[in-house]
Protein backbone atom coordinates (compact mmCIF):
# COMPACT_ATOMS: atom_id res chain seq x y z
CA UNK A 1 0.00 0.00 0.00
CA UNK A 2 1.26 3.50 -0.74
CA UNK A 3 2.38 5.71 2.10
CA UNK A 4 0.56 8.86 3.21
CA UNK A 5 0.87 11.58 0.59
CA UNK A 6 1.56 9.24 -2.34
CA UNK A 7 -0.40 10.22 -5.44
CA UNK A 8 -2.04 7.49 -7.50
CA UNK A 9 -3.22 7.65 -11.07
CA UNK A 10 -4.80 5.53 -13.78
CA UNK A 11 -5.93 1.96 -13.20
CA UNK A 12 -3.95 1.59 -9.96
CA UNK A 13 -5.69 4.59 -8.43
CA UNK A 14 -9.12 3.34 -9.46
CA UNK A 15 -8.53 -0.12 -7.98
CA UNK A 16 -7.03 1.26 -4.79
CA UNK A 17 -9.89 3.68 -4.25
CA UNK A 18 -12.42 0.87 -4.69
CA UNK A 19 -10.60 -1.20 -2.04
CA UNK A 20 -10.22 -4.03 -4.52
CA UNK A 21 -9.07 -7.46 -3.44
CA UNK A 22 -6.95 -7.70 -6.58
CA UNK A 23 -6.62 -5.75 -9.80
CA UNK A 24 -4.92 -7.66 -12.62
CA UNK A 25 -5.16 -6.27 -16.15
CA UNK A 26 -8.75 -6.11 -17.34
CA UNK A 27 -10.46 -7.19 -14.12
CA UNK A 28 -11.48 -5.68 -10.80
CA UNK A 29 -12.46 -7.96 -7.96
CA UNK A 30 -14.42 -5.75 -5.62
CA UNK A 31 -14.77 -6.56 -1.96
CA UNK A 32 -18.33 -7.73 -1.22
CA UNK A 33 -20.30 -5.28 0.89
CA UNK A 34 -23.77 -6.80 0.88
CA UNK A 35 -24.23 -6.42 4.63
CA UNK A 36 -22.41 -4.21 7.14
CA UNK A 37 -23.67 -4.60 10.68
CA UNK A 38 -23.47 -1.87 13.32
CA UNK A 39 -22.17 -3.19 16.65
CA UNK A 40 -22.08 -0.97 19.78
CA UNK A 41 -18.53 -0.51 20.98
CA UNK A 42 -19.67 -0.31 24.60
CA UNK A 43 -21.03 -3.88 24.49
CA UNK A 44 -18.12 -6.29 24.92
CA UNK A 45 -20.37 -9.30 24.41
CA UNK A 46 -21.62 -7.93 21.08
CA UNK A 47 -18.07 -7.31 19.89
CA UNK A 48 -17.17 -10.91 20.70
CA UNK A 49 -20.30 -12.24 18.97
CA UNK A 50 -19.44 -10.25 15.85
CA UNK A 51 -16.50 -12.55 15.17
CA UNK A 52 -18.86 -15.33 14.12
CA UNK A 53 -21.56 -13.46 12.24
CA UNK A 54 -22.03 -13.89 8.49
CA UNK A 55 -22.01 -10.17 7.67
CA UNK A 56 -19.58 -9.04 4.99
CA UNK A 57 -18.51 -6.23 7.25
CA UNK A 58 -18.82 -4.79 10.74
CA UNK A 59 -19.20 -1.20 11.83
CA UNK A 60 -17.92 -0.89 15.39
CA UNK A 61 -19.87 2.07 16.69
CA UNK A 62 -18.77 4.93 18.89
CA UNK A 63 -21.63 7.26 17.94
CA UNK A 64 -25.39 6.69 18.19
CA UNK A 65 -25.25 3.32 19.95
CA UNK A 66 -22.99 4.61 22.74
CA UNK A 67 -24.07 6.90 25.59
CA UNK A 68 -21.84 9.92 26.34
CA UNK A 69 -20.60 8.46 29.62
CA UNK A 70 -19.62 5.21 27.85
CA UNK A 71 -17.59 6.75 25.00
CA UNK A 72 -14.19 6.14 26.61
CA UNK A 73 -15.05 2.53 27.48
CA UNK A 74 -16.31 1.88 23.97
CA UNK A 75 -13.17 3.40 22.49
CA UNK A 76 -10.94 1.12 24.58
CA UNK A 77 -12.98 -1.98 23.81
CA UNK A 78 -13.01 -1.32 20.08
CA UNK A 79 -9.26 -0.70 20.10
CA UNK A 80 -8.68 -4.07 21.77
CA UNK A 81 -11.11 -5.89 19.49
CA UNK A 82 -9.60 -4.53 16.28
CA UNK A 83 -6.03 -5.06 17.46
CA UNK A 84 -6.85 -8.70 18.16
CA UNK A 85 -7.57 -9.21 14.42
CA UNK A 86 -10.22 -11.84 15.09
CA UNK A 87 -12.81 -10.82 12.50
CA UNK A 88 -11.55 -13.00 9.67
CA UNK A 89 -12.29 -11.76 6.15
CA UNK A 90 -14.94 -9.31 7.31
CA UNK A 91 -14.35 -5.67 6.53
CA UNK A 92 -14.04 -3.70 9.76
CA UNK A 93 -14.99 -0.04 10.01
CA UNK A 94 -15.03 2.15 13.09
CA UNK A 95 -17.77 4.77 13.21
CA UNK A 96 -16.38 7.76 15.05
CA UNK A 97 -18.36 10.62 16.53
CA UNK A 98 -19.25 13.65 14.40
CA UNK A 99 -16.89 16.56 13.97
CA UNK A 100 -19.09 18.86 16.07
CA UNK A 101 -18.56 16.68 19.17
CA UNK A 102 -15.70 16.66 21.70
CA UNK A 103 -14.92 12.98 21.01
CA UNK A 104 -13.98 12.71 17.35
CA UNK A 105 -10.27 13.46 17.67
CA UNK A 106 -9.76 10.80 20.37
CA UNK A 107 -11.83 8.39 18.26
CA UNK A 108 -9.69 9.02 15.19
CA UNK A 109 -6.43 8.76 17.13
CA UNK A 110 -7.54 5.37 18.40
CA UNK A 111 -8.55 4.21 14.93
CA UNK A 112 -5.18 5.23 13.51
CA UNK A 113 -3.43 2.98 16.03
CA UNK A 114 -5.89 0.08 15.75
CA UNK A 115 -5.75 0.05 11.91
CA UNK A 116 -9.26 -1.03 10.88
CA UNK A 117 -10.11 -1.20 7.19
CA UNK A 118 -11.74 2.18 7.47
CA UNK A 119 -13.46 4.85 9.52
CA UNK A 120 -17.07 5.85 9.01
CA UNK A 121 -17.65 9.54 9.67
CA UNK A 122 -21.19 10.71 10.48
CA UNK A 123 -22.76 13.91 9.18
CA UNK A 124 -20.16 14.76 6.57
CA UNK A 125 -21.57 17.84 4.84
CA UNK A 126 -18.65 19.34 2.93
CA UNK A 127 -15.22 18.75 1.46
CA UNK A 128 -13.89 20.77 4.40
CA UNK A 129 -15.17 18.04 6.74
CA UNK A 130 -13.30 15.41 4.75
CA UNK A 131 -10.19 17.58 4.81
CA UNK A 132 -10.34 17.80 8.61
CA UNK A 133 -10.42 14.00 8.82
CA UNK A 134 -7.63 13.60 6.27
CA UNK A 135 -5.44 16.17 8.02
CA UNK A 136 -5.85 14.47 11.38
CA UNK A 137 -5.03 11.05 9.96
CA UNK A 138 -1.97 12.51 8.28
CA UNK A 139 -0.87 14.25 11.49
CA UNK A 140 -0.80 10.91 13.34
CA UNK A 141 0.82 9.07 10.40
CA UNK A 142 -2.13 6.74 9.97
CA UNK A 143 -1.63 3.91 7.50
CA UNK A 144 -2.93 4.78 4.03
CA UNK A 145 -4.82 1.48 4.06
CA UNK A 146 -7.34 3.09 6.45
CA UNK A 147 -10.10 4.34 4.16
CA UNK A 148 -12.73 6.98 4.92
CA UNK A 149 -16.47 6.45 4.47
CA UNK A 150 -18.77 9.48 4.57
CA UNK A 151 -22.27 9.28 6.02
CA UNK A 152 -24.63 11.41 3.94
CA UNK A 153 -27.14 12.52 6.57
CA UNK A 154 -27.81 16.20 5.96
CA UNK A 155 -29.53 18.24 3.28
CA UNK A 156 -26.25 20.04 2.57
CA UNK A 157 -24.48 16.72 2.03
CA UNK A 158 -27.13 15.60 -0.45
CA UNK A 159 -26.98 18.89 -2.34
CA UNK A 160 -23.16 18.75 -2.48
CA UNK A 161 -22.84 14.99 -3.00
CA UNK A 162 -20.94 15.44 -6.27
CA UNK A 163 -18.43 17.84 -4.70
CA UNK A 164 -17.88 15.49 -1.77
CA UNK A 165 -17.47 12.45 -4.02
CA UNK A 166 -15.09 14.35 -6.31
CA UNK A 167 -12.73 14.79 -3.36
CA UNK A 168 -11.85 11.11 -3.77
CA UNK A 169 -9.62 12.12 -6.70
CA UNK A 170 -7.18 13.34 -4.07
CA UNK A 171 -5.71 10.13 -2.61
CA UNK A 172 -4.95 11.90 0.67
CA UNK A 173 -8.69 12.17 1.30
CA UNK A 174 -8.86 8.34 1.44
CA UNK A 175 -12.53 8.45 0.43
CA UNK A 176 -13.94 5.00 -0.38
CA UNK A 177 -17.66 5.68 -0.47
CA UNK A 178 -20.88 6.94 1.04
CA UNK A 179 -23.38 5.53 3.49
CA UNK A 180 -26.81 7.05 2.91
CA UNK A 181 -28.48 7.99 6.20
CA UNK A 182 -32.25 8.30 5.68
CA UNK A 183 -33.24 8.71 9.33
CA UNK A 184 -31.15 11.81 9.96
CA UNK A 185 -32.13 13.26 6.59
CA UNK A 186 -35.77 12.73 7.52
CA UNK A 187 -35.23 14.47 10.86
CA UNK A 188 -33.55 17.47 9.28
CA UNK A 189 -35.73 17.90 6.21
CA UNK A 190 -39.06 16.75 7.67
CA UNK A 191 -39.45 14.39 4.70
CA UNK A 192 -41.39 11.46 6.14
CA UNK A 193 -40.01 7.94 6.18
CA UNK A 194 -42.73 5.78 4.66
CA UNK A 195 -42.78 2.27 3.18
CA UNK A 196 -41.35 2.37 -0.32
CA UNK A 197 -39.38 5.58 0.39
CA UNK A 198 -40.93 7.28 -2.66
CA UNK A 199 -40.31 10.73 -1.20
CA UNK A 200 -36.59 10.00 -0.77
CA UNK A 201 -35.83 8.34 -4.08
CA UNK A 202 -34.73 11.58 -5.81
CA UNK A 203 -32.13 12.13 -3.07
CA UNK A 204 -31.01 8.50 -3.18
CA UNK A 205 -30.54 8.57 -6.95
CA UNK A 206 -28.66 11.88 -6.69
CA UNK A 207 -26.18 10.37 -4.22
CA UNK A 208 -25.79 7.16 -6.23
CA UNK A 209 -25.04 9.17 -9.38
CA UNK A 210 -22.41 11.17 -7.48
CA UNK A 211 -20.62 8.04 -6.29
CA UNK A 212 -20.70 6.33 -9.68
CA UNK A 213 -19.41 9.46 -11.41
CA UNK A 214 -16.31 9.22 -9.23
CA UNK A 215 -15.86 5.46 -8.95
CA UNK A 216 -17.02 5.12 -5.34
CA UNK A 217 -19.17 2.61 -3.47
CA UNK A 218 -22.45 3.48 -1.72
CA UNK A 219 -24.33 1.62 0.99
CA UNK A 220 -27.98 1.95 1.96
CA UNK A 221 -28.98 3.00 5.47
CA UNK A 222 -30.48 0.63 8.05
CA UNK A 223 -34.09 -0.51 8.30
CA UNK A 224 -35.48 0.36 11.72
CA UNK A 225 -38.52 -1.93 12.01
CA UNK A 226 -36.54 -5.01 13.05
CA UNK A 227 -39.52 -7.36 13.36
CA UNK A 228 -40.98 -6.50 9.95
CA UNK A 229 -39.31 -9.22 7.88
CA UNK A 230 -41.28 -8.52 4.70
CA UNK A 231 -40.71 -4.78 4.91
CA UNK A 232 -36.98 -5.31 5.37
CA UNK A 233 -36.76 -7.66 2.39
CA UNK A 234 -38.68 -5.21 0.22
CA UNK A 235 -36.36 -2.35 1.15
CA UNK A 236 -33.28 -4.52 0.49
CA UNK A 237 -34.59 -5.43 -2.95
CA UNK A 238 -35.40 -1.79 -3.66
CA UNK A 239 -31.91 -0.73 -2.58
CA UNK A 240 -30.31 -3.37 -4.79
CA UNK A 241 -32.39 -2.29 -7.79
CA UNK A 242 -31.62 1.39 -7.19
CA UNK A 243 -27.91 0.58 -7.36
CA UNK A 244 -26.69 0.38 -3.76
CA UNK A 245 -23.75 -2.01 -3.24
CA UNK A 246 -25.20 -3.28 0.03
CA UNK A 247 -27.01 -2.24 3.18
CA UNK A 248 -26.05 -1.27 6.69
CA UNK A 249 -27.87 -3.23 9.38
CA UNK A 250 -28.76 -2.73 13.04
CA UNK A 251 -29.68 -6.32 13.94
CA UNK A 252 -28.00 -9.68 13.21
CA UNK A 253 -31.34 -11.23 12.24
CA UNK A 254 -31.22 -9.18 9.03
CA UNK A 255 -27.89 -10.55 7.78
CA UNK A 256 -29.07 -13.70 6.02
CA UNK A 257 -31.85 -12.03 4.02
CA UNK A 258 -29.65 -9.06 3.13
CA UNK A 259 -26.84 -11.29 1.86
CA UNK A 260 -29.26 -13.34 -0.21
CA UNK A 261 -30.87 -10.31 -1.85
CA UNK A 262 -27.58 -8.62 -2.71
CA UNK A 263 -25.99 -11.82 -4.06
CA UNK A 264 -26.24 -12.13 -7.86
CA UNK A 265 -28.61 -15.03 -8.70
CA UNK A 266 -26.94 -18.17 -10.04
CA UNK A 267 -28.65 -17.83 -13.41
CA UNK A 268 -27.42 -14.24 -13.73
CA UNK A 269 -23.85 -15.35 -13.01
CA UNK A 270 -24.17 -18.21 -15.50
CA UNK A 271 -25.36 -15.83 -18.22
CA UNK A 272 -22.53 -13.42 -17.38
CA UNK A 273 -20.00 -16.20 -17.89
CA UNK A 274 -21.63 -17.10 -21.22
CA UNK A 275 -21.39 -13.50 -22.39
CA UNK A 276 -17.70 -13.28 -21.50
CA UNK A 277 -16.98 -16.63 -23.16
CA UNK A 278 -18.84 -15.59 -26.30
CA UNK A 279 -16.85 -12.38 -26.73
CA UNK A 280 -13.62 -14.34 -26.27
CA UNK A 281 -14.35 -16.43 -29.34
CA UNK A 282 -11.93 -15.49 -32.17
CA UNK A 283 -14.77 -14.68 -34.55
CA UNK A 284 -16.19 -12.14 -32.05
CA UNK A 285 -12.92 -10.48 -31.01
CA UNK A 286 -13.51 -7.34 -33.07
CA UNK A 287 -17.29 -7.21 -32.93
CA UNK A 288 -19.17 -4.63 -30.90
CA UNK A 289 -22.35 -6.70 -30.69
CA UNK A 290 -23.22 -10.37 -31.07
CA UNK A 291 -26.30 -12.54 -30.94
CA UNK A 292 -26.48 -14.90 -27.95
CA UNK A 293 -29.43 -17.13 -27.08
CA UNK A 294 -31.72 -15.11 -29.31
CA UNK A 295 -30.82 -11.69 -27.90
CA UNK A 296 -28.48 -8.93 -28.99
CA UNK A 297 -25.50 -8.53 -26.62
CA UNK A 298 -23.16 -5.54 -26.77
CA UNK A 299 -19.75 -4.84 -25.28
CA UNK A 300 -21.39 -2.86 -22.49
CA UNK A 301 -23.14 -6.08 -21.45
CA UNK A 302 -19.72 -7.75 -21.25
CA UNK A 303 -18.55 -5.00 -18.89
CA UNK A 304 -21.62 -5.55 -16.71
CA UNK A 305 -21.01 -9.31 -16.87
CA UNK A 306 -17.43 -8.90 -15.64
CA UNK A 307 -18.67 -6.99 -12.61
CA UNK A 308 -21.31 -9.63 -11.86
CA UNK A 309 -18.68 -12.36 -12.02
CA UNK A 310 -16.26 -10.36 -9.88
CA UNK A 311 -18.89 -9.89 -7.18
CA UNK A 312 -19.91 -13.56 -7.29
CA UNK A 313 -16.27 -14.69 -7.07
CA UNK A 314 -15.57 -12.29 -4.20
CA UNK A 315 -18.60 -13.60 -2.29
CA UNK A 316 -17.46 -17.17 -2.85
CA UNK A 317 -13.99 -16.26 -1.57
CA UNK A 318 -15.56 -15.01 1.67
CA UNK A 319 -16.47 -18.63 2.43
Amino acid sequence: MPMTGTRLSGTDAECYRLHSVRCPEGTVMIRPRRSLLFMPGSNARALEKARNLAADGLILDLEDAVAPDAKALARDQIAQAVAARGFGKREVLIRINALDTPWWIDDLNMAAKAKPDGVLVPKISSVADLTAIADRLSDVNAAQSIRVWAMIETSRAVLDADKIAAASRDSEMRLAGFVFGPNDISRETRIRMKPGRAEMIPMIIHCILATRAHGLEILDGPYSDIANVDGFAAECAQGRDLGFDGKTLIHPSHIEACNAIFTPPAEEVEMARKIIAAFRQPENASRGAIQLDGRMVERLHAEMARRTIAIADAIAAMG
